[in-house]
């Protein structure tokens, strides 16, 4: 089946789309990638949907707004991607654009993604699988991250393997050789603090680029690690947390980031503060916040090997302190085994559609904290009756073709 998988991260920097062809018999899913790109948002939707996150505050009718604005250009998007390939679609799979992710005393309790699905289905006559946290929620899950389906079938073998993904939020999914437990939750802040950063500063000296994003690294690259900083961020209790756990811009705020400079000027000086960092320093920091978080995270399951995507992997500054983190590590791209760095979670949404399309479940047990896997998601027909095949049966295999 030609499956589209469509989502917007946590960096809030457009919609991710993909195309592919998957096919699921004898317990072997081929994915065979046919395209991808990425649809920015206007820069007025994008502000109205960062103006809904936390510590913000908004009313049920700019959510009730933003849920038909989103679903549109979600529509519009998967329309463009099938148009573009010339190929008719037989399911949109729908991540939708999460707005606040419910965490409370380590048990998370829901999650709302923007997003209405009713316009892709009617805009593409295509049935449409969304609300695919939900399920996993109700079932005592994490709901996110929800790659470790894709990446265990991925990256089984007789080594240890992380499959790192950096957006606004890092995760990791640990996997082993056969048999053994899949271990996959956030890390902690990947690209948002940087984008926080980047949107009060512009962009770095001399550079041009999109205020909003660190671009290439240059801000981060012209500033200097501040010890101080470094040591209030990582006294964050998140990072100790036993899995399964999740996180996301509820905690890591504007405000989190100010609080951590404001306590590291106070902290155990009395009257006598240690001098203001640059805006350079404090990009620098936070790059080293996300490269140690991370390796501490794999270096915790003995991992041999890291799997990068995202759009962190495009910041040469982050990618080279991740490097320098996990050494002796080796950190490949996930396009070297197939699976394009911008396009990853597009082409792992579309995988989760197909799944609950083939009444397989797309998370592993015990793998964001589930009781018990779950067939994700739900359904909203296209133009013609929704018609399911008969269950596939499990999975064993994810070959990338």
């Amino acid at each position: 089946m030609i499956v589209v998988g469509l989502l917007s991260g946590t960096s809030m920097d457009g919609l991710d789309v993909a195309v592919a062809e998957i096919e699921i018999a004898g317990g072997v899913v081929r994915l065979t990638p046919l395209g991808a790109h990425t649809t920015p948002w206007s820069p007025t939707l994008r502000d109205r949907l960062l103006a809904v996150l936390p510590p913000g505050r908004t009313t049920v009718d700019e959510v009730c707004a933003l849920d038909t604005l989103v679903g549109q250009a979600a529509a519009a998007a998967a329309d463009a991607a099938l148009a573009a390939l010339g190929r008719s679609g037989d399911l949109v799979s729908w991540l939708g654009q999460t707005v606040f992710h419910w965490v409370d005393e380590g048990a998370a309790l829901g999650s709302l993604q923007l997003g209405q699905p009713a316009w892709i289905a009617e805009r593409t006559g295509l049935p449409v699988v969304s609300d695919l946290r939900g399920t996993d929620i109700a079932a005592g899950g994490h709901g996110a991250p929800l790659a470790s389906t894709l990446d265990a079938l991925w990256l089984a073998g007789p080594r240890r393997r992380a499959a790192l993904n950096v957006g606004g939020i890092a995760n990791i999914t640990v996997v082993g050789r056969p048999g053994e437990p899949v271990v996959s939750f956030d890390t902690g802040p990947g690209n948002c603090l940087l984008d926080v950063l980047a949107t009060r500063t512009g962009t770095a000296p001399g550079t041009a680029g999109t205020p909003g994003y660190d671009v290439d690294g240059a801000l981060a690259a012209a500033g200097t690690v501040d010890p101080a900083l470094l040591a209030e961020l990582l006294a964050e209790k998140y990072y100790a947390a036993e899995p399964p756990k999740s996180t996301g811009r509820e905690l890591f705020t504007a405000d989190y980031l100010d609080s951590a400079l404001l306590a590291t000027r106070h902290r155990g000086h009395g009257t006598q503060r240690t001098p203001n960092p640059t805006a350079p320093d404090i990009a620098a920091t936070l790059v080293a916040l996300t490269a140690r978080t991370v390796a501490d995270a794999c270096a915790r399951y003995g991992v041999t090997e890291v799997v990068g995507s995202g759009g962190g992997m495009h910041n040469p500054v982050l990618v080279g302190a991740l490097r320098t983190a996990l050494d002796p590590v080796p950190l490949r791209r996930s396009a070297e085994l197939g699976l394009p760095v911008d396009a990853k979670e597009a082409y792992l949404t579309a995988l989760l559609g197909a799944l609950s399309w083939h009444g397989v479940p797309g998370v592993l047990p015990g793998a964001t904290g589930s009781r018990t896997s779950r067939v994700l998601g739900r359904f909203s027909p296209g133009h013609r009756p929704l018609r399911l095949p008969d269950p596939a049966g499990p999975v064993h295999t994810l070959q990338v073709m």
